[in-house]
């Protein structure tokens, strides 16, 4: 079974409160979002490999780590996965970033894809899946059947705040895949919304209704 990381760092709970106010508009709800994926990739990378090499200092020549081992990359679920991007890549910046589109059906909860464009060696990247919220689970699990259509080997899921019904089913559908949480939620609402949540993230972040 994948882990589930909750991240209890105080400056990710202090921003996490401001971004579910209802009264934070988008500018602000924006760069919060940014400020905590930034946060965020801190822990997510953790346990990247590292490699020694020689260098040279001011005074004096040195072994010293530095990253080794599969590239990353950065998948955000459209649209509100874009969010998340920028602050990720302040501190990957090598990172290639693809983007799979997708949209809830109203009426039957579940996921449509309507675009996807991933990096051509995704096979050989360790990608980091990007959707400020975990609900269902539905949308997260279709992009992930849809990385491993792809090649992709190496998964894992990053996400703002989760519903304990959307942990499990994508833990249920895909044991491999580590799920990262700023915020692990109380429930579903009957409109499969995630309380007490933030409402919805993407007309948060991109001001529409």
């Amino acid at each position: 079974m994948s882990k589930v990381v909750i991240m209890d760092h105080p400056l990710i709970k202090h921003k996490l409160t401001m971004l579910r106010d209802k009264n934070t508009g988008s500018k602000e709800f924006r760069e919060l979002v940014t400020e905590i994926s930034t946060l965020m990739a801190y822990e997510v990378t953790r346990d990247l490999p590292l490699q020694d090499i020689e260098i040279e200092t001011p005074i004096t020549k040195m072994m010293s780590p530095v990253i080794s081992g599969k590239k990353v990359g950065l998948v955000p679920i459209l649209r509100a996965g874009l969010g998340m991007v920028d602050g990720m890549l302040s501190l990957i910046p090598a990172a290639k970033v693809g983007h799979i589109g997708l949209y809830r059906d109203p009426e039957t909860l579940q996921a449509v894809e309507y675009y996807c464009k991933l990096p051509q060696d995704v096979a050989e990247r360790d990608l980091i899946l990007l959707d400020p919220m975990l609900a269902t689970g539905v949308s997260a699990i279709s992009a992930i059947q849809f990385l491993r259509k792809s090649g992709a080997k190496s998964i894992r899921l990053v996400c703002l705040i989760a519903a304990p019904e959307g942990v499990k089913a994508v833990q249920e559908s895909a044991p491999d895949v580590d799920i990262y949480l700023a915020s692990l939620d109380e429930k579903l609402n009957d409109h499969a919304y995630i309380v007490p949540g933030l409402g919805d993230a993407g007309d948060r972040l991109f001001g529409t209704k």
